[in-house]
């Protein structure tokens, strides 16, 4: 068995620092009710900066699968935008059971001004009370309701790329197997930060981060039976386990090395390039789940975020 990593005796102090203010039990999925409650409190003390000016937020609804309710997005669209332009689909992360598109809005509008695009995020449902495959579904509805309406947006049916971070990336990834199998848009990449992708939980990185302050061990086991709600996991809802993994997009996975998701997410990157699906792996030493979010300044998190973003530049100039 795989010890536990004390994070506060290996990260650096810039990092440390910034856990050591972290609730004890943030990451604590036991009562979902209660952790929801517990991370909106702390994230109403982290106000995000005013959006750019020039971005125009809007919203649509686009239609169900299968019967369920229809699916909320919200559109980032940039003052100038060109005809054809290219279009990133967003997912928020979360752990299928926190958070919503609203907590992404700084991030789609910086990026929609930055690439000269448009960001479409989907504000998919969460479990327990929606569980798999209605997350899978929502996902895969906003994209089918992009690639309809890119005419109408503005946007390049063929300029499309997938990303989201973390149990969002997860999403992303099967969202692109989906539209691979089921005829959606013909997608130009996908940027799966820190993906949430095996419902197993077996590798020794899965083992090692158990501090509640981050994504941890028991935190996760507690998600994925709310997302899986007693169900048989498919390759959209645990992307791990797809036994083909040929005719994807172009990936790009980061990760930090204290982050519990460290070995799944270099065994996808490392079955995808077996696939043929070219993947870019990316390991920043010394961090952990999110980290860049809690520490930008950092040359680790700085040199994260460029690379990310040079990954969208190249998919989105095809």
């Amino acid at each position: 068995m795989t010890e536990a990593i004390d994070l506060d005796a290996v990260l650096d102090e810039q990092h440390a620092a910034v856990l050591s203010m972290l609730p004890p039990n943030l990451m604590d999925m036991s009562d979902i009710p209660a952790a929801r409650a517990q991370l909106d409190g702390l994230l109403a003390h982290m106000p995000a900066p005013p959006l750019p000016e020039n971005v125009k937020v809007t919203e649509a609804f686009a239609p169900s699968l299968d019967g369920d309710p229809d699916v909320r997005v919200k559109i980032y669209t940039p003052d100038g935008l060109a005809s054809g332009a290219a279009a990133i689909y967003w997912m928020h992360g979360g752990g299928m059971v926190l958070l919503d598109a609203d907590r992404d809005d700084f991030l789609c509008a910086t990026r929609a001004a930055a690439h000269q695009c448009v960001v479409v995020s989907v504000d998919y449902r969460l479990a327990p009370e929606t569980p798999a495959p209605g997350l899978i579904n929502d996902c895969f509805a906003g994209l089918a309701w992009l690639g309809a309406n890119a005419a109408e947006l503005g946007v390049s049916p063929d300029r499309i790329m997938v990303g989201g971070a973390s149990a969002g990336a997860g999403l992303a990834a099967g969202t692109a197997l989906r539209a691979r199998d089921e005829g959606g848009p013909s997608l130009v990449g996908q940027l799966l930060e820190y993906p949430m992708l095996d419902h197993r939980n077996e590798t020794p990185s899965s083992h090692a981060i158990q501090d509640a302050r981050v994504w941890n061990r028991a935190g996760n086991i507690d998600a994925w039976a709310a997302y899986l709600g007693g169900g048989e996991p498919t390759a959209y809802s645990s992307p791990a386990i797809a036994d083909d993994l040929s005719g994807l997009p172009p990936a790009y996975i980061c990760v930090g090395t204290f982050d519990m998701f460290l070995d799944e997410d270099v065994a996808y990157a490392t079955a995808l390039n077996r696939a043929g699906t070219p993947c870019e792996l990316h390991v920043f030493p010394g961090a952990f789940h999110a980290s860049p979010g809690f520490v930008p300044d950092h040359p680790t998190s700085v040199r994260w975020n460029a690379e990310q973003e040079a990954f969208i530049a190249r998919c989105l100039a095809n």
